[in-house]
């Protein structure tokens, strides 16, 4: 017989990853009794799956090559990459998924846990099926937050449903390296598997639609290729796959181009949805149309439009991180969250009513102008706001700068250092709009650009910010000489 239960809190949030754990921790903060529904790890995609056990496999190979090219570094380098000690370090940056440590952080912030599915049933309603065999009847009383991250949009292609594959939960959490790796997809998620098992040892295979890293600018996809291939990857760009066929020992058979590959492991990495079905939407006038996966409509806050928050109901159900489906990356959603969780307290303490003003404590602004973001390939790409590209598609009034990273610190990084570098310049503000850097070692340039875009300083002052040397950061003075400064 199962257990009932009927609780109730001040704020419900379904999904205990980051961006749960983010918005939970806010609202207990401001004052807020809060509770989180979770059915898998505490901590979510980013710490077990996704950027944490992914950038552990590739940082190994990534300082070994940085010695390898270094003279008088490379002379002492003469081993190669032990794919088991790669693993056994993987797993201790996942806790050997073990939540524990997180459960117990969520003890100590004041915040309570159910483990079970969470389903809304009306305003402000959540039954949860308890793993523990206990159904909950939980009622909020100023918020239900969903934050339930996204999960692997499978393509459409003859056979696949047939056939064992790997999502990236898969690569990332495996526990051998296999001989023959094929890769669907060249988004960060395939061009980083791809290198870091190369790197392992594996004998890899990367097969895009289109071009590589299609949201980045051509000239940081064409470096990352060239990374690729020196590593031996095949990569095969702008090619559908025709079906894969299961083969008897085992392995898997991709058919594309009139071209066959087999490989030991098959990874399916073409893109990400917001993790929305069976929440119980519909009972709140939120449902899916044309069968596509569903997409939520929010405010700045976070705050869900339509049925759901307007007319009786109230303003009561949030989305925040992947689940909201604006930008798909664990660092903008735990900056979601966070505004999420103090505009839920600022209504409920009557300080904010309606929609907040743009850059206040309560919105999601800087989504719409700088998201920052790293492929942690080698070489790196580092990118905040529109490339020049996409920027004039939005009709700006816009110059870009463009430049080989050639600097000291670059040469001092190596000798053979092969980077690139962009800033879209907002000609009507005399402000970055955006900036690219490609090369080993980029990703630390990359929030001085955030802070220039957030900020908007005018390039008369920004030209006063002067790069330590010898670093890479002097391709900032390079920059801002070639745009006349």
């Amino acid at each position: 017989m199962t257990a009932e239960s009927s609780r109730e809190f001040d704020v419900i949030v379904i999904g205990a990853g980051a961006v749960g754990e983010n918005v939970a921790d806010r609202v207990v903060r401001g004052g807020l009794k809060a509770v989180i529904v979770e059915s898998e790890l505490v901590g979510g995609e980013c710490s077990y799956w996704a950027c944490i056990p992914s950038k552990a496999l590739l940082r190994p190979g990534n300082v070994l090559h940085a010695a390898q090219v270094v003279p008088g570094a490379s002379e002492a380098v003469t081993g190669v990459v032990d794919p088991q000690a790669v693993l056994k370090n993987r797993d201790w940056f996942t806790n050997n998924w073990q939540d524990g440590s997180q459960v117990e952080w969520l003890d100590s912030a004041g915040i309570e846990l159910i483990r079970g599915r969470g389903r809304i049933t009306g305003p402000r309603e959540v039954q949860v099926d308890g793993i523990d065999g206990t159904n909950y009847a939980l009622k909020a009383h100023h918020a239900v937050v969903i934050a339930t991250g996204s999960i692997p949009t499978i393509p459409d292609i003859e056979g696949l449903k047939d056939v064992p594959f790997w999502t990236t939960r898969g690569a990332t959490a495996a526990k051998e390296v296999p001989r023959r790796f094929t890769v669907l997809g060249g988004g960060v998620a395939g061009v980083e598997m791809a290198q870091a098992f190369a790197r392992l040892g594996s004998d890899v295979t990367l097969i895009a639609r289109g071009r590589l890293l299609s949201s980045y600018p051509e000239e940081a996809a064409d470096l990352v290729m060239a990374g690729l291939r020196a590593d031996g990857v095949t990569v095969h760009v702008h090619t559908d796959v025709e079906k894969t066929e299961k083969n008897d020992d085992g392995s898997v058979t991709v058919t594309f181009d009139g071209k066959k590959v087999t490989a030991d492991r098959l990874l399916v990495a073409s893109g990400r949805h917001p993790a929305l079905s069976n929440l119980g939407l519909d009972n709140v006038g939120v449902e899916a149309r044309d069968g596509k996966p569903l997409r939520l409509t929010t405010d700045p806050s976070g705050l869900v439009e339509g049925p759901a928050s307007d007319g009786t109901s109230g303003l009561w159900l949030y989305a925040a991180g992947d689940a909201a489906g604006k930008v798909l990356l664990t660092h903008q959603g735990k900056y979601e969250a966070r505004a999420t969780g103090d505009a839920i307290v600022a209504r409920a303490n009557g300080k904010l009513k309606g929609s907040p003003e743009p850059w206040s404590p309560w919105a999601h602004t800087a989504n719409d102008h700088a998201v920052p973001s790293v492929v942690f390939t080698d070489p790196e790409v580092a990118a905040v706001g529109p490339s020049l590209e996409q920027a004039l598609l939005q009709g700006r009034n816009v110059t870009g700068v463009e430049l080989p990273i050639n600097v000291s610190g670059s040469q001092l990084y190596s000798p053979d250092y092969k980077g690139w570098a962009q800033i879209v310049v907002d000609e009507d503000r005399k402000v970055i709009l955006g900036a690219t850097f490609v090369g080993p070692g980029v990703a630390e340039l990359l929030h001085s650009a955030t802070i220039a875009i957030v900020g908007e300083v005018p390039l008369d002052r920004l030209w006063h910010a002067v790069p330590s040397y010898p670093t890479i950061s002097e391709v900032w003075l390079r920059l801002l000489e070639k745009y006349g400064l």
